[in-house]
């Protein structure tokens, strides 16, 4: 299949089901993947200036813990240093200390009494004399308090800010259903609390040959049950293929010649903060798996309580075609 796009099209060919508001250059265009697993948009951007299209308060909200911490700690070691290296400038009697110093010991002296200073601690044992070290005592006080207001601050926002851990299956599989074919993938809900009213939208994403021209069209599938109240454990996402459906006498070859894509969005409440939650992943053809299904993932404990085993979510048998 010829994967030449024109790149402009008359305003009759702009319906409704080209665009999700990816833009429309993007939908021609692009042939790597629109959304990547994680949920984030494959499209680079260029142009900008770094600081005008720096989002530090989003990229301090959803980076790793880790991450995180170790940001604090480097830039409190990096104030510090400041400080120290500012104190160490004023002069060798800036700064009154109760014994007698060598050079090296001097600026260790700085670096620790900044230390007391950015915390508020303050033992005594060594004190600022003359204006200029006062005056580098008064800022350092007031960046220490900022400082601590602003890491406590992005610390409450990133424990009390709602997120949906949603983990989606590694493949999806097209299988038997009901004497048919469907298209399907299983979540689970990560997270011992309860995510309620989950809605979830499936758009497949295709080039389809209209005239001379290959054009990407989308659509919206039908699913079996688009919307369930509770989702405590796991959810299997079902689209019926039938005459109707879009995926009608589809094959794995059709799919990777058209370059296929299954866009995910799930939404819900998260029951903790009573606040909508949002996930988004994907399919590209090849992570489907044809003529197969999911391995059953509920076992019976002891007691003969039900459960779910999460490490199956990806298992995956194959079946006769």
């Amino acid at each position: 299949m010829s994967n030449s796009i024109s790149n402009e099209l008359s305003g009759s060919e702009l319906d409704g089901n080209r665009d999700l508001g990816l833009g429309t250059r993007v939908v021609e265009q692009s042939h790597t993947r629109f959304l990547n697993r994680d949920g984030s948009f494959n499209v680079r951007r260029y142009g900008l200036p770094f600081f005008r299209s720096l989002s530090v308060y989003h990229s301090i909200l959803t980076i790793g813990w880790i991450r995180f911490y170790a940001i604090v700690v480097a830039g409190y070691l990096a104030v510090n240093l400041i400080f120290a290296s500012a104190y160490y400038l004023c002069g060798p009697h800036a700064l009154q200390v109760a014994v007698v110093s060598t050079s090296h010991n001097r600026y260790v002296d700085c670096f620790f009494f900044s230390i007391q200073t950015f915390t508020t601690i303050g033992y005594g044992r060594v004190s600022p004399v003359g204006t200029p070290a006062n005056i580098l005592v008064a800022v350092e006080a007031l960046t220490g308090l900022l400082g601590f207001a602003f890491a406590t601050g992005l610390s409450f926002a990133r424990f009390s800010r709602p997120a949906a851990k949603i983990i989606f299956s590694k493949q999806a599989i097209i299988a038997p259903y009901r004497g048919i074919k469907a298209f399907e993938f299983r979540i689970i809900n990560a997270r011992s609390s309860q995510i309620i009213e989950v809605e979830v939208k499936v758009v497949l994403s295709r080039l389809e040959r209209v005239g001379s021209q290959l054009i990407r069209q989308f659509y919206d599938l039908m699913l079996e049950r688009r919307h369930v109240s509770f989702f405590p454990l796991s959810w299997t996402i079902v689209h019926p293929i039938d005459s109707e459906s879009p995926l009608y006498g589809s094959t794995g070859e059709s799919l990777n010649e058209s370059e296929a894509e299954f866009l995910v969005l799930v939404t819900g409440i998260e029951e903790t903060f009573a606040q909508q939650v949002h996930t988004r992943s994907s399919y590209k053809a090849h992570e489907v798996t044809v003529n197969a299904r999911f391995a059953d993932m509920y076992v019976t404990s002891g007691d003969g309580a039900l459960g779910v085993n999460f490490e199956r979510i990806h298992a995956v048998e194959l079946v006769p075609s």
